[in-house]
Parts: C-alpha cells; structure tokens; sequence
C-alpha cells in the first residue's frame, strides 16, 4: 500500500514547474522564455570546454547529391521558411481584414514603419559606410514582433489599445519590408530557369486557391517545389515561405496559424537561436564593443528606431494625415517604438545573411543582444512611466 501511494506521488518540486510553463504558454510569453534561454545555452556552451564541438556540430553536412546543406543552413533556409510562412499568413490576414486593411488604418504605422527602417540604416551607414561591414546596414532594420510585444504585455491593461494596435501594426509593417530586403538586397547570382519554375508553381498555387481546394496536402506539394526552386534561384529561400503564404485562402488562415505557432515559437525558433547565436565572448570580443560595427549596431537599435518612428509620427500629425487616439501623445510612441529596438531574431537572421566572416559574425550578434535589451529595459521604464503621467493627468 505505501508502495502505491509514493508512486503517485509527484515531486514536490515539479508542480510548480509544470505550472509556470502553463502559465507561459497561456499568455503567449513561453516563446520568449525559450529564445533566451537557447541564447543562454548557445553563448554558454560556445564559451566551454565543448566550443569546438558544438560549433562543429553545426557545420555538419546533410544531404546528398540532389540537396547539401549545413546544418545550420537548413535552419536558417528551410526551417525558417516555415516561420516566414507564418509571418507571411499574418501579413495577409492583416492587410485583408485586420489593422492594415484600409488606408486610414494603415498609414500611421507605414509612416512609422519607414522612419523606423531608415534612421537604423543610416545610423549603421554612418559608422560603417567605408568599411567591409557595410553591407550589414539591415542588421538594425528589423523589429522582432514575439518579444516586442511580449515586453509590452508585461505593462499588462495598463497600456491603451491604440498603442498595442500601433506596435503590432508597425511590426507586421517592418516584417514585410525585411522581406523586400531579403528579395532584392540578399539575393546571388540569380538563375533565370529556375524563377521560371518557381513563377509557374505560383500560377498553380494561384488556381488551386482560385478552386478553393481545402485540403493542405494540395498546397504543400507545390509549396515544397517552390522552395527548392526559390533556393536554386539564388533568391534566398525564405522568400518562398512568404509567396505561398498569399495564396492560402483566408478562411484557412487562422487554422494554419493556429497549427503552426507552437511548432515555430517552441522549436524552430529556439533552435534558430541556438544555432544563430555562437558567440565567443572574450576580452578581444569585449573591446570589439566600442568598434565602428558594435557602435553601429547598438546605437541605430537603441536610438535610430524610436527617433525613426518618431518623427515620421510626428510629421504625420503636423500635416494632419494621420491621428493618434485614445489620448496618446507623441511622447508614448516614442517610450513604445523603444520597444522596436528588440531586433532580435530577425536581426540574427540578417546577420547571417550579411556576414560569412566569424568574427564579424560575432561581433554583431553581441551588439544586438545588447542594443535589444538595451531597448527593452529603457522602453519599459519609459513607457511604464508615461502611462502613470498620463493617468495623473487624465484620472478615470
């Protein structure tokens, strides 16, 4: 009898584990907690006994004759093709019947969105214009929409609508034009014969959804064509998982993205973190910090994206094209596009893309997570202490 009894009997420890994973995973923030963990581990482990293990591990060659890849090339071109397909349904769904579907709706956080991307670039140009590290300028370009958002969250009710609708709406925004990045500043040398391929897979993805096919396997078959002719176009790849996602019919979307958001934010993401953020922390590394690059990187997060969105905002408001409502004023779109700063994964993601050299690599992936915390903290501050001004002034 108390042999039955204690093997029932659970832990003491583990109830409350398994309840704060629930708790995580109900509010959307579970995601988050593993992207920084896997970056905790990643920069761990880079930094152990096991460094050049762990670094080989993710060299390793996979394929055969018909598609090789790196490992980490894999993550990088097929695993988060799958996230920009989620990205790319989300764009959809937005710009049809969501906050991006009217001019009127649109056309402030498009203003934002624009100021938010050009500021970063020329802060990075500044610094880097007449290096070999130019060609990073996309690096601060980019809003990590997950933790963005799930740094607002924390404010809890105490943030208005309008400024949630406003983040989400300039995230979603910057999200599409990372993607125009990728597509025209990111791509080799292009072969024409296999876009050909890839342009008629479009055309059946077009009369499958014309057809109003409801079955996924139908649109997967070509969608998997697709990417490897994308992939073998010299485009990069990811750029496949945005173009199917346009022609996913609208009632399925929600399906989809339902389907896919635990996959993406529970695995592939964290192991793009994991294999995106080797970083090898070092007094050389350390004194890198104040180098053109660094500087670079960590300024245009920190300052070029709230003074990018900012003044668009507010040249917006001068000329009377757009409003703000819920009684918000300039001041608290400048403490939340602080939270735009979080560039995160889509920073990591153009680093890879822009440097092939480790060192660099290194380099820039430091200055993010820095820049991005740096984002974090301040724009919570800020903004927390925005909302409590705002309350004194207008008391419910």
């Amino acid at each position: 009898m108390y042999m039955s009894k204690s093997k029932n009997r659970k832990p003491i420890f583990i109830q409350p584990i398994i309840s704060t994973i629930k708790k995580l995973s109900e509010s959307g923030k579970l995601g988050g907690v593993l992207l920084i963990l896997s970056t905790i581990v990643s920069i761990s482990i880079t930094n152990s006994q096991w460094a050049e293990t762990y670094l080989h591990f993710w060299h390793i060659e996979l394929g055969n004759a018909f598609l090789s890849m790196h490992l980490e090339h894999w993550i990088n071109d097929l695993l988060m093709a799958v996230f920009f397909f989620l990205v790319g349904m989300e764009i959809k769904r937005e710009l049809m019947i969501g906050e991006l579907s009217t001019i009127q709706k649109t056309l402030l956080p498009l203003l934002a969105a624009i100021g938010g991307m050009l500021m970063p670039a020329i802060i990075y140009a500044l610094f880097n214009h007449q290096s070999e590290q130019a060609h990073g300028w996309a690096i601060p370009t980019a809003t990590d929409i997950a933790f963005s958002l799930g740094v607002l969250s924390l404010l809890g009710n105490r943030v208005p609508m309008s400024l949630k609708i406003f983040l989400t709406a300039l995230a979603i925004i910057d999200d599409l034009g990372g993607i125009l990045i990728i597509a025209i500043f990111y791509t080799s040398e292009i072969h024409l014969n296999y876009l050909v391929y890839a342009g008629m897979i479009l055309m059946l993805l077009y009369w499958i959804n014309k057809l109003k096919v409801k079955h996924f396997i139908v649109y997967f078959i070509p969608m998997l064509v697709l990417w490897y002719c994308i992939y073998k176009s010299g485009v990069h790849a990811t750029i496949a998982g945005v173009l199917s996602a346009m022609f996913i019919p609208l009632p399925k979307i929600e399906k989809y993205e339902s389907v896919l958001h635990q996959p993406v934010s529970y695995f592939i993401l964290p192991l793009f973190a994991l294999a995106n953020t080797t970083i090898a922390l070092s007094t050389d590394s350390l004194a890198h910090l104040t180098s053109s690059l660094s500087l670079g990187i960590v300024l245009a997060l920190f300052l070029g994206k709230p003074i990018g969105i900012s003044m668009m905002v507010y040249l917006g408001l001068k000329t009377k094209v757009c409003a703000l409502q819920d009684n918000a004023d300039i001041k608290d779109i400048f403490a939340v596009s602080l939270l735009a700063g979080i560039g995160f994964t889509m920073s990591l993601f153009f680093t890879a893309l822009s440097f092939r050299e480790p060192e660099s690599a290194n380099i820039a992936r430091l200055s993010i997570i820095i820049g991005s915390v740096l984002s974090a903290v301040v724009g919570l501050l800020l903004l927390s202490y925005t909302l409590r001004d705002n309350n004194i002034k207008n008391p419910t």
